[in-house]
């Protein structure tokens, strides 16, 4: 895996995992009874988006090391993903 492979795969996580810690202990401003003008009563009361990125950061870091690890050691390899038989054959290295 190249440095840029990592680091995409990297942002790749970090991002799903954001968008699933988002909601969580999500207090709306219905909830609070406080809505501002022109905004949804769904909409969030108090944003700590800076502590739900810290905590995405570190929960992104352990799937991408238990990932990146299965895809470094070969354990499962893009021929294993491959279940309607569409890649070629590797060629036989006997010359």
């Amino acid at each position: 895996m190249t440095i840029t492979a990592a680091f995409v795969l990297f942002a790749v996580i970090w991002f799903m995992v954001f968008f699933v810690v988002l909601p969580l202990n999500l207090t709306t401003q219905g909830d609070v009874g406080k809505i501002e003008p022109g905004t949804h009563a769904s909409s969030p009361a108090g944003a700590v988006v800076a502590r739900k990125a810290r905590l995405t950061t570190v929960i992104a870091a352990a799937v991408f090391a238990v990932i990146a690890g299965i895809i470094l050691s070969g354990v499962i390899g893009v021929r294993d993903l491959d279940w309607f038989d569409r890649m070629e054959p590797e060629a036989a290295s006997g010359n």
